[in-house]
């Protein structure tokens, strides 16, 4: 009991405070440990066993994570995972940025602008895959009519196995980037623009200004930007089941599986909840993995101002 109290504070006041801080996150701490906490646990004790889903659970231990080490469209899914995760995370930051730098300025209409590039945030990922779809087919749709009109011939955008992962790519850059422009409007307008003055003043191009002015102190939003991308990539599943419903789901030859179908091919398809189980927690390893890279790494070159530097 003396122990709680020492953590809570040493004078009344401090604990009463701490006690209302206690009280007023419990109810989120709560929701926290029982949607997401058991479930993780759930799915971690899943994992040890080999269970249909009808049939009682055979206890199997590690054995289903010994077979992913051996399972050549684990691998493959892994892969076609980090190559989307490496086409789309990059572009998709650039672009944002970009046009939230377009979309900062003075001009005639940018409410008009943000709203419709915002537009594609709030539209159905279903029916944006369908859209895209449509737009990538080789002979009637409007990519395949493109090349053609430049004398390019039919290309099998979503049927081969080499070029299935663009449109897939294309469609999450298309649909992430009015989100990730919004952050970055935020912090742009963060930026004190007393800094920018003097910059002016001293004679510092555009360039100048953007590189040692608005980007240094635009750090903490790509950070963030960064953060959610990246884990909105290594999730990708809905894009990849709607683009490959005409061929084999998920690709010819699994050439655009992705973990995220991988595990729900794994689990609701061929009923292996124990190794879909074991799929997902290796997911979330990797997940949290290159989250706290990204939080180690971001002291070497994010800049906080309250603090006085990284």
């Amino acid at each position: 009991m003396m122990i709680l109290l020492n953590l809570l504070g040493r004078t009344p006041l401090s604990r009463r405070r701490a006690l209302w801080g206690m009280a007023l996150v419990a109810p989120n701490v709560i929701g926290l440990m029982f949607f997401f906490g058991l479930p993780a646990l759930n799915t971690f004790l899943t994992s040890l066993v080999e269970w249909n889903g009808i049939k009682p659970p055979v206890p199997i231990g590690l054995d289903n994570f010994s077979r992913l080490a051996q399972d050549s469209a684990f691998w493959q899914a892994a892969g076609n995972t980090f190559k989307l995760f490496l086409l789309s995370v990059p572009t998709g930051v650039t672009l944002a940025l970009g046009v939230a730098l377009l979309l900062n300025q003075r001009l005639r209409g940018r409410t008009v602008f943000r709203v419709l590039y915002f537009l594609p945030v709030v539209t159905s990922t279903v029916v944006a895959s369908i859209v895209w779809t449509w737009i990538f087919q080789p002979r009637y749709g409007l990519i395949g009519n493109l090349f053609a009109g430049l004398g390019g011939r039919d290309t099998p955008w979503l049927t081969h196995p080499d070029l299935v992962l663009i449109p897939v790519g294309v469609v999450m850059i298309w649909q992430r980037l009015g989100f990730d422009m919004i952050l970055f409007l935020a912090g742009l307008q963060n930026i004190p623009r007393v800094l920018h003055e003097a910059a002016l003043i001293d004679g510092a191009t555009r360039w100048q200004l953007f590189l040692y002015v608005t980007l240094p102190l635009l750090t903490p939003t790509i950070f963030l930007v960064l953060v959610l991308t990246s884990i909105n990539a290594f999730q990708v599943f809905d894009q990849v089941y709607i683009m490959t419903a005409r061929t084999t789901r998920g690709g010819v030859g699994g050439s655009a599986t992705t973990l995220s179908y991988l595990l729900y091919n794994t689990g609701f398809i061929q009923s292996e909840f124990g190794y879909a189980s074991a799929i997902a927690l290796v997911l979330f390893l990797i997940i949290l993995g290159f989250t706290v890279f990204q939080l180690v790494l971001q002291r070497r070159w994010v800049y906080y101002e309250a603090e006085g530097g990284t």
